[in-house]
């Protein structure tokens, strides 16, 4: 059973045909690592560089370790192994129900894994105010599920444990504390730029200064749209508003129950 997002674009000839070769005998769920088609903006850039930086190193970390990292953004699934869960039905009380269906799979004994080719993505929205508005709802639902990414997200960031490492490093070592950030800075930069281009696997459709002015951008703003993702648990969701519980179960709220502050944010959180 093939499920895709409505946003990712055509996939290519052989896609599917890689899909289902990685589907071995003990794996119910093979899944592709989400990244963005070519497109021209700084907007479009901006989401290249999340995609092919910050999503690709904890999606590709934590599918090395076993971890779920399943999006949903595009997968292949064993029908009999949904069906034996209950069907899709099962897991309609959560927004992010391809996080769940992957944890019942591998809870059930089964394993999943991610094919050769990414999900190329195409927003239909393609600007920096709802690319941001999609990370603060993707930030809601991963503190909703896991709890202790409220402690340990903040310490993955460049800017944050930049600042972190070298102030231990001034204390333990007396090393200069702004030399060591700067050198820790230009390292994952570099890094960043590195994987950028694995996951492309060709010529960027940008410049380096563009990829730096972009990637800076991110490092920097990463931290305070996580803060701003902790401020509310409501999540505008097209034209409806949900409240997250612990655990990742989502609540409809009454339209005329919103909150002033709800509706301000109407339109903000978009797939």
């Amino acid at each position: 059973m093939l499920a895709n997002s409505a946003e990712v674009f055509g996939m290519k000839s052989d896609t599917l045909l890689d899909m289902v070769y990685s589907m071995g005998e003990k794996y119910a769920l093979i899944h592709q690592m989400p990244f963005t088609c070519d497109r021209e903006g700084f907007a479009a850039t901006f989401e290249k560089i999340f995609f092919g930086t910050v999503q690709s190193r904890i999606y590709l970390s934590a599918d090395l370790l076993s971890i779920n990292c399943h999006t949903g953004m595009s997968c292949l699934l064993r029908k009999s192994v949904i069906d034996e869960l209950g069907g899709l039905k099962t897991f309609g009380c959560y927004l992010a129900e391809d996080f769940f269906i992957a944890k019942a799979v591998i809870e059930h004994g089964w394993k999943m894994r991610i094919s050769s080719q990414p999900a190329m993505q195409n927003s239909g929205i393609c600007d920096i105010s709802s690319f941001q508005a999609r990370l603060i709802r993707w930030a809601k639902l991963r503190v909703a599920m896991v709890p202790s990414t409220i402690l340990l997200e903040p310490l993955s960031e460049c800017m944050v444990l930049g600042a972190l490492t070298s102030w231990s490093a001034s204390l333990i070592f007396k090393w200069d504390p702004l030399v060591f950030y700067l050198v820790h800075i230009l390292t994952w930069l570099l890094s960043d730029w590195l994987m950028l281009c694995t996951v492309q696997n060709g010529s960027l459709p940008f410049h380096k200064f563009e990829f730096v002015i972009g990637w800076l951008f991110r490092e920097m703003s990463g931290p305070y749209l996580f803060l701003h993702a902790l401020w509310s648990p409501n999540i505008q969701w097209r034209a409806r508003t949900y409240k997250l519980h612990w655990g990742g179960i989502a609540y409809e709220l009454p339209i005329s129950n919103n909150s002033s502050k709800d509706v301000s944010n109407n339109g903000l959180l978009t797939s």
